[in-house]
């Protein structure tokens, strides 16, 4: 038994079956004889909770501040800790997407012509000095030959001077 409405249900059951008083029961139990006697003073929440319902089912990417904003516009006066609350308590969560459907096979390869110059590829290099002075090199290589056709060492390598090279 872990909340008070548990406790109240087994001294009630304990009252009924055994004949105990409510005092010995609620010793038996661990209860607190006003805990067992409250009686809660809150509205009941029978209409909120279904209208909270409704909306999540209708709106189903919504959480709770969402569906809270749409409550206030309907003119529900509850606060938010309230709906979060009753949100929990209803088993609500915000539905997961649906993950795209990946494509299926392999991808065809890119068609290279086997014979040398027919396509190349330029890579830069990155390093610095010593010094902290950075420089690059762009490499452009034959993709057949695999042969290193330039090597373009600068500080600072343009669109320009790459093209020209």
């Amino acid at each position: 038994m872990v909340g008070p409405a548990a406790k109240r249900e087994a001294v009630a059951h304990l009252q009924a079956t055994m004949g105990l008083s409510e005092r010995r029961a609620c010793s038996f139990v661990g209860a607190d004889r006003k805990m067992i006697r409250y009686q809660s003073r809150r509205a009941p929440e029978a209409a909120l909770r279904g209208r909270l319902r409704d909306l999540a089912n209708e709106r189903r990417r919504f959480g709770y501040r969402r569906l809270f904003i749409l409550l206030r516009r309907e003119g529900e006066a509850s606060g938010i800790n309230r709906i979060y609350r009753l949100y929990r308590e209803e088993g609500l969560a915000v539905r997961k997407r649906r993950s795209r459907r990946r494509a299926v096979g392999t991808r065809a390869s890119i068609l290279v012509q086997a014979k040398p110059n027919a396509r190349w590829s330029l890579d830069f290099v990155h390093d610095q000095f010593a010094c902290g002075r950075r420089f690059r090199v762009l490499n452009i290589v034959d993709d057949v030959t695999r042969e290193c056709l330039a090597a373009i060492p600068d500080t600072s390598i343009s669109g320009r001077r790459g093209r020209v090279n």
